[in-house]
């Protein structure tokens, strides 16, 4: 009880945003976690489980002894999008063929773990990076053609903690980034080794949206995400 009531002071002090603009609308938050998974995607999993609340998971091959850790996203309820097997920009982006062949890999290894496909896919750097820019001619604009043709959703975010940056930041200014009083949110965390104050962070996360009466889902087939335009 002391905890939960410390992570909710905290998540106060914050953003003290104010909530009466959204109070009579339905708002919705999405917790998506990306490159996992990996030693913390466990730690997230708990965290979630704590709080009855569900998560999406973006997963790539990056670190294959953890792939259990993807049937256990499904065991839970979890929803489980495709994030490429390598993660690697000149690789992916080399050409559609070269994407989809590399989202095909880590694909398999989610048949395997879940007996299921999925039909989310994020992509790395997410549909409007500039990285592809260098590997493929106008790549973006044709992978998206070319997922919508295959049946996938691609996801995109509004909102990001900022944990992917180049400098380290604690899981209060982590928390701080996320917490935005939208009607429809999607934040973007990451579950790999290295993030361990986003896993410090995620219950202040949690904790400020259950607070302002956001209803908590999961990625699905039919949910639009879509608010990058490709590059």
């Amino acid at each position: 009880m002391m905890k939960k009531m410390m992570i909710s002071a905290m998540a106060a002090m914050m953003l003290m945003a104010p909530q009466t603009a959204l109070a009579k609308t339905q708002k919705t938050v999405y917790l998506t976690f990306d490159d996992g998974p990996s030693r913390n995607t466990l730690k997230v999993l708990n965290i979630l489980d704590k709080n009855h609340v569900k998560g999406t998971f973006f997963v790539t091959g990056q670190q294959p002894q953890c792939f259990p850790y993807i049937k256990m996203m499904a065991q839970k309820g979890h929803a489980i999008g495709l994030h490429t097997y390598s993660h690697n920009y000149a690789k992916v982006y080399a050409s559609v063929n070269a994407f989809n062949k590399d989202l095909d890999q880590i694909q398999k290894v989610v048949v395997k773990e879940t007996g299921h496909q999925s039909k989310l896919v994020r992509f790395p750097g997410g549909t409007n990076n500039t990285v592809s820019r260098h590997y493929g001619y106008k790549v973006m604009t044709k992978l998206t053609r070319s997922m919508n043709a295959q049946g996938y959703n691609y996801i995109d975010w509004n909102v990001e903690t900022g944990d992917a940056t180049g400098r380290p930041l604690s899981p209060t200014q982590l928390a701080k980034n996320a917490c935005v009083p939208m009607k429809n949110v999607v934040i973007l965390m990451h579950d790999t080794s290295a993030k361990d104050n986003t896993v410090k962070a995620l219950p202040m996360i949690i904790q400020y949206y259950k607070d302002r009466g956001y209803t908590f889902k999961k990625v699905n087939a039919n949910t639009r995400c879509r608010f990058k335009p490709a590059n």
